[in-house]
């Protein structure tokens, strides 16, 4: 499991030449994550996430884009690949139920982070499906080791590789799936302390999830590999 900006020497080391791309929900948590890890570790997290019908493929898409034009033609919504309606819905199960009556999705979310960033922290997710298109988008809540200063943390993200930071919420300013779809990076926002917790952050992501979530991140790493002369240049 490799996301670049985070652990990209982990793609060196593959016994059976196997190099796994990460859940999308993953890969741009950890993305935001690890700019935060990197000023104070990180020992808990929760996170509700936003899931346009794209994650479930071109179909999810159709089926959300078919039921909208059911509903505003005054038609009963047709559903089939999902459990139930999407248009006008929220659907709070994402994969199937597992141990503690968690969502694969969501467990995968508590694995992989812990594996990707070589650490124990824990993880919370709460995997909802929403009527959006495409891009994928993420309440997080953190708490860290020490305090952390805002300015110091909104300056890490801004030069954070593959983080676009969008947070000036005086201006109505922080990301939305409607603007970031087909774009590449992880978009930042609503950066703000936790009430509930002197060492918590709470903060907002989106990312196009067919992209960063999975081509591009699978692109980087391939590059990465080349950059580390993995690969031999034909002639």
């Amino acid at each position: 499991l490799v996301v670049p900006e985070v652990n990209a020497a982990d793609a060196l080391v593959r016994p059976r030449g196997i190099i796994a791309n990460p859940n999308c929900t993953t890969i741009q948590m950890v993305v935001a994550l690890n700019v935060i890890h990197q000023l104070s570790p990180i020992t808990r997290v929760h996170v509700a996430t936003y899931q346009a019908a794209s994650g479930a493929g071109a179909r999810g898409m159709m089926e959300l884009d078919e039921q909208t034009k059911a509903i505003a033609r005054g038609e009963e919504p047709e559903v089939k690949k999902f459990a139930y309606q999407l248009a006008y819905n929220l659907i709070p199960q994402i994969d199937v139920f597992a141990d503690g009556d968690y969502t694969k999705e969501e467990l995968k979310m508590y694995n992989e982070t812990r594996k990707i960033m070589h650490s124990d922290l824990s993880v919370s997710a709460t995997c909802v499906r929403v009527p959006v298109t495409r891009a994928h988008s993420e309440a997080i809540w953190v708490e860290t080791e020490e305090t952390m200063e805002l300015d110091v943390l909104r300056e890490a993200f801004r030069k954070a590789p593959g983080i676009v930071l969008q947070d000036e919420p005086s201006e109505q300013v922080y990301p939305m799936p409607l603007f970031i779809a087909e774009k590449d990076p992880v978009y930042v926002g609503r950066l703000r302390k936790d009430l509930t917790n002197p060492r918590g952050i709470a903060f907002w992501c989106v990312s196009d999830q067919i992209k960063k979530g999975a081509a591009l991140n699978a692109v980087q790493i391939a590059e990465y590999l080349v950059s580390q002369g993995q690969f031999s240049k034909k002639k």
